[in-house]
């Protein structure tokens, strides 16, 4: 386990689930990374995956060398215990049931801070493992946003983890992060353009990014952790 500046400066609870999290997830498994040189060390940026399971946020919170931020339901919270694990590994607290522009508001200054963000674009966990069609609202984050789109094909964590398990099997798992998604001529017209035509560049690039996810496989074209 290789240590750097980034993961140093970590919250110590965050960091303590980080660094044996990177062990048991190799030991059990047996994972394989690939593409996190796509992944900026510094600086904001967005980590768009798809999301098959619990598993899902832990597994890429733990496969880099710098702390990622998360959404979670604002309602969790409230009990005092979980309110200073979620805030201690940068959860930020969205509400599903109202307004989500909150969180939508509280996202974009953490991305202004330099912090990476994890958004899944399908909005919740697949319940047959395949992949579902993306919300517009990543549109709209990554629109008002100006860092990098990071697309991220998460593999095995369905068949480990999915909607009807009652505890992770050990099937093997792999990570696999894309270039960065270039957005910049759909962020340029976002500017000038009608409401209408708003609305349609933001489903217009969760359907690229959910299409870019779509594409990554698992082979072994980039370097492994």
């Amino acid at each position: 386990m290789i240590l750097n500046f980034t993961a140093l400066d970590m919250h110590p609870f965050y960091f303590a689930v980080w660094g044996p999290g990177k062990i048991v997830f190799k030991l059990y498994f047996r994972w394989e990374i690939y593409g996190v040189e796509h992944v900026p060390l510094q600086g904001g940026g967005l980590i768009v995956s798809n999301h098959a399971s619990f598993l899902d946020p832990v597994l890429l919170g733990t496969s880099l060398p710098r702390d990622i931020h998360y959404l979670a339901r604002k309602s969790l919270f409230k009990n005092k215990l979980f309110n200073y694990v979620l805030r201690s590994v940068n959860a930020v607290p969205v509400d599903r049931d109202g307004n989500g522009m909150a969180g939508l508001k509280t996202i974009l200054e953490r991305l202004q801070k330099g912090c990476v963000v994890n958004l899944f674009p399908e909005g919740t966990r697949t319940p047959d493992g395949n992949l579902q069609k993306a919300r517009s609202g990543v549109g709209l984050a990554v629109i008002k946003s100006q860092v990098p789109v990071i697309p991220t094909r998460i593999l095995g964590s369905f068949e480990s983890y999915g909607k009807n398990s009652s505890f992770p099997k050990p099937k093997k798992i792999v990570i696999k992060y894309g270039p960065p998604i270039n957005f910049d001529a759909l962020r340029e017209e976002a500017k000038t353009c009608s409401k209408e035509r708003l609305k349609e560049i933001y489903q217009e690039v969760a359907d690229q990014i959910m299409d870019t996810i779509a594409s990554l496989s698992p082979r072994k074209d980039a370097s492994s952790h």
